[in-house]
C-alpha cells in the first residue's frame, strides 16, 4: 500500500509516476484525495466536539463548586455524545473506502526502471552461449524429448486434473527433485538463507499483504467456504510470518528460503504457451525473501539477482538479466529484474526468475515495522525472488543437454544428486 503522505506531499509527481505504469491508475489519485480531505475534516469536527465537551464539563464543575446552576451548559452537552458516534461511524465508512482504494493501487517504479511496455524492457547483462548441437541435429522440444525419455505424462496429467497440468515420471520426477535438493543447498549452505517451510495454504488477509488481493482474485485458488487460498507462490506465506510484527534493528536483515508448489489459475493468459509445461497450473518453486532495514533495499535487490544467476550459472544454462519497465513490471515492485534462460528445443528465452523490490509497499498492507537507530518505527523493505521456479528450469535443462541418441546428459553439478551422469531414452519397442 503507498503511503497516503505522498498523495498529500507529492500529488502530480504520484500521478506522474502512476501513469507510467499505462493501466490508468493516475486518474484514482484524485478520489483517494477527497476520501482523505473527508477523513481529516471529520476527525477534526470530532476533536472538536470532544473538546467543546471538555470545556462544558469544566464549567460545570466551575458552577457546580459556586452553587450556580448548569442546567443550561447540560443542555448543551447531551447531544455531543450522539454527534460524535455518528461523526465516528462515517469515519470508520470513510477509512474503509480510502483503504479499500489504496489497496488496488500498485507500488510507484523507482526512478531507474525505464518507461514504456514490454518493449522498453533492458537487458542489463547476459551469461553464456547458446548450446551447439551435431551438424544435422535439430533439438527437440520438451515435450518430444518427454516422450521418448518416457520423464512426462502431459495427457494423464489432464486426465487426473484438467488442462495445465504435470505429471513427472520416473527419472522425470527424480530429477524435479533432485533440482529442489540442489538449490536449497545452494542458498542454504552458500547464500546464507535460513530454509522454511510453511503451509500451502494462507488467510485472504495474508494474500491482501503481498499484493495478491483484492487485485487478482480471479487468476488464485479460493477454497470454498473457507477465507483461504492455495498460494501462488510461498513469498505469500513466508513473507507473512511477520505481519503485525514490530522487530528490532538488530532483527534484519532476515532471509527465507523456501520450497512450495505454486498454484495459478493463470486466467488472464487464456490460450498463451499452451503445449507442454510453459504455462501450467500448479509448478514447483525455491523462493528467496528478504525483509531488510529501508536503507539496505537496492543493495539486496543486486545481492539477490546474484543468487538466481548463480544457479544458471553452476548448471551452465544461458541467460539474460532484463530490467522490466514500468509498464511491465508486478503490481507490488518498485524495480524487478527478470531473468531468462534460453530454451533451444523451443527457440525462445523463458523467464525463469522474478526478483523484486517492493520497498515498503508489502509491509504497509501488513503492519510489518522495525525500529530504525533513532528508535523511530519503520516499515520494512520487502524483496522476493525466484530461485529458480522449476517448471522452466527443468524445460531448459532437458532441450539444453539433449544428445542426438535421445539421451539427456546431466549438468555435472547435479550428477551426484541424481546419482547418474544421463537420463537414457526409452528402449526401442
Amino acid at each position: 500500500m503507498l503511503d497516503i503522505k505522498i498523495f498529500r506531499e507529492q500529488p502530480d509527481e504520484t500521478r506522474r509516476r502512476l501513469a507510467t505504469r499505462g493501466r490508468g491508475d493516475e486518474t484514482r489519485v484524485t478520489e483517494v484525495l477527497e476520501q482523505d480531505e473527508l477523513r481529516r475534516k471529520l476527525i477534526a469536527t470530532v476533536e472538536a466536539l470532544k473538546a467543546e465537551r471538555n470545556r462544558i464539563s469544566k464549567e460545570v464543575g466551575i458552577r457546580k463548586a459556586q452553587k450556580l446552576s448548569a442546567d443550561d451548559l447540560f443542555a448543551k452537552i447531551k447531544s455531543i455524545p450522539e454527534e460524535i458516534a455518528l461523526l465516528d461511524a462515517k469515519l470508520t465508512e470513510v477509512d474503509a473506502s480510502r483503504d479499500a482504494l489504496l489497496l488496488t493501487l500498485p507500488n510507484l517504479p523507482h526512478e531507474s526502471v525505464p518507461e514504456g511496455d514490454e518493449s522498453a524492457n533492458r537487458v542489463e547483462r547476459s551469461w553464456g552461449e547458446k548450446p551447439v548441437f551435431p551438424e544435422g541435429f535439430t533439438p527437440l522440444p520438451h515435450w518430444e524429448l518427454a516422450e521418448k525419455l518416457g520423464i512426462l505424462d502431459l495427457g494423464r496429467a489432464t486426465k487426473v486434473s484438467g488442462s495445465g497440468f504435470v505429471v513427472f515420471k520416473g527419472a522425470g520426477a527424480r530429477l524435479e527433485r533432485v533440482l529442489v535438493q540442489y538449490l536449497l543447498d545452494i542458498h542454504t549452505r552458500e547464500h546464507g538463507y535460513t530454509e522454511i517451510n510453511t503451509p500451502f495454504v494462507v488467510r485472504r488477509e495474508c494474500m491482501v499483504g503481498t499484493g495478491q488481493l483484492p487485485k487478482f482474485e480471479e487468476d488464485m485458488y479460493g477454497i470454498r467456504d473457507d477465507e483461504l487460498f492455495l498460494i501462488p507462490t510461498s513469498e505469500v506465506s513466508v513473507t507473512n510470518l511477520h505481519r503485525d510484527e514490530l522487530l528490532r534493528h538488530d532483527e534484519l536483515p532476515i532471509r527465507y528460503a523456501a520450497y512450495s508448489p505454486c498454484f495459478r489459475r493463470e486466467a488472464g493468459s487464456a490460450g498463451k504457451d499452451t503445449r507442454g509445461m510453459i504455462r501450467v497450473h500448479q509448478f514447483d518453486k525455491v523462493e528467496l525473501v528478504h525483509i531488510v532495514r529501508a536503507e539496505d533495499s537496492y543493495a539486496t535487490l543486486e545481492t539477490l539477482v546474484g543468487h538466481a544467476e548463480r544457479i544458471l550459472q553452476d548448471l551452465g544454462l544461458h541467460y539474460r538479466v532484463l530490467c522490466l519497465s514500468t509498464g511491465d513490471m508486478g503490481f507490488t515492485a518498485a524495480k524487478c529484474y527478470d531473468i531468462e534462460v534460453w530454451a533451444p528445443g523451443l527457440g525462445t528465452w523463458l523467464e525463469v526468475s522474478s526478483c523484486s523490490n517492493c520497498e515498503d509497499f508489502q509491509a504497509r498492507r501488513m503492519n510489518l515495522r522495525y525500529k530504525d537507530k533513532d528508535g523511530k518505527n519503520v516499515p520494512c523493505h520487502t524483496l522476493n525472488g525466484s530461485g529458480t521456479a522449476l517448471a522452466r528450469l527443468f524445460i531448459a535443462l532437458v532441450e539444453t543437454y539433449q544428445r542426438p541418441d535421445g539421451s539427456i546428459h546431466l549438468p555435472e553439478k547435479l550428477r551426484p544428486y541424481f546419482g547418474s551422469d544421463i537420463i537414457p531414452p526409452l528402449p526401442s519397442v
